[in-house]
């Protein structure tokens, strides 16, 4: 059930969704308010995202799309437009799209408190153009949990710089999502195989949040040096870690299925999928206290990784004996190759601080 309020008020709206919930029957106990403050260019994949989510977590979904104006008397004007939707097409809860016109895009909070539910947790999610410090956000302020994208920004190095020094509890990145499954396998590895790790080298996308989350997290748990190499993508393409037994290589070439070769062990295929928006937020949503691991990797810091780009030939040809020997190629390369190296990377650190 749809209903359309044209130059309304937060109390039209509420009864506008006690009206809708009644036509349509609905008795889902929703469990949060999630706020996606976006515009209108970007506002209806980032619903599609948080209704496919609000199955695993039925939700009150409050989309803010401020429309300041281009003109001054559509900047003086302040008005409010909304959409309410109730029904299974927009999954399980409800959801309410406001339009905030003119001078009225500058006071959303002062729109979307009212509507919060009850005694619920709130989480806010920019998808795009988040604020500089989400935390004092108006909007953010009324958050336990406060989601943005660096992979969105024009630099995505750099804002991970900034992300780390205005970072407050409650504060997380879909970049940071992204990079859950490579975790989880590579530390169920280091379960199987107690060994001392000596380096490590993540490979990846340039200019990628996620790579270089990565390298950050095994940094700072690790405590040795990260190198990290630039591919052709598409996102993480390998890690390595360098054991006194030999390489731990996690491949994956083609943004699906990995390559795990352990030293001593048969090599075996993990499905790493690249996964969808909707699938990042369902797992933000499960737990809204603080997130002391992304905390930690944030604030290890860019410019304490290695960095070169990576000129080696074969990407893509797995884990195993191939993971192992591409180290020695990049160690053995001529005087002329590594110093042509290092000046493109301290290029690509330079545009990304």
């Amino acid at each position: 059930m749809n209903i359309d309020l044209t130059d309304t008020t937060s109390s039209q709206l509420n009864a506008a969704l006690i009206k809708a919930r009644r036509a349509v029957g609905s008795a889902v106990g929703m469990v949060l308010t999630l706020v996606i403050v976006t515009d209108e260019g970007n506002h209806y994949d980032a619903l599609r995202a948080a209704s496919e989510a609000s199955k695993e977590h039925p939700s009150r979904i409050l989309v803010v799309i401020k429309r300041p104006g281009r003109s001054p008397r559509e900047r003086a004007m302040a008005r409010l437009d909304a959409e309410v939707r109730v029904g299974a097409d927009v999954g399980n809860g409800e959801t309410v799209l406001l339009r905030l016109h003119g001078e009225l895009s500058a006071h959303a909070y002062s729109v979307v408190m009212p509507l919060l539910l009850p005694d619920a947790p709130v989480v806010v999610w920019w998808p795009e153009d988040a604020p500089a410090h989400p935390a004092e956000d108006l909007l953010g302020t009324l958050a336990q949990r406060r989601i943005t994208d660096a992979a969105s920004t024009e630099d995505p190095v750099a804002t991970l710089a900034t992300r780390a020094e205005v970072y407050a509890p409650g504060d997380t990145d879909l970049a940071w999502t992204r990079i859950t499954p490579w975790r989880s396998v590579l530390a169920a590895a280091l379960d199987q195989k107690h060994t001392k790790i000596s380096s490590a080298e993540v490979e990846g996308e340039e200019y990628n949040p996620s790579t270089e989350l990565l390298a950050m997290w095994l940094a700072e748990r690790l405590s040795v040096p990260v190198e990290r190499v630039v591919s052709p993508g598409p996102g993480i393409t390998a890690v390595r870690l360098t054991t006194e037994n030999g390489v731990i290589c996690l491949d994956r070439s083609d943004g699906s299925l990995a390559l795990l070769a352990v030293p001593g062990q048969p090599d075996r295929h993990v499905a790493l999928n690249r996964r969808t928006t909707a699938e990042l937020i369902a797992e933000e949503l499960r737990r809204l206290d603080p997130d002391e691991a992304y905390e930690q990797a944030v604030r290890h810091g860019v410019g304490n990784l290695q960095r070169h780009r990576a000129q080696k030939k074969g990407h893509g040809n797995g884990g195993g004996e191939a993971g192992k020997a591409r180290k020695p190629e990049t160690e053995t390369a001529t005087k002329p190759h590594k110093e042509e190296r290092a000046g493109k990377a301290e290029r690509a650190a330079e545009k990304g601080s």
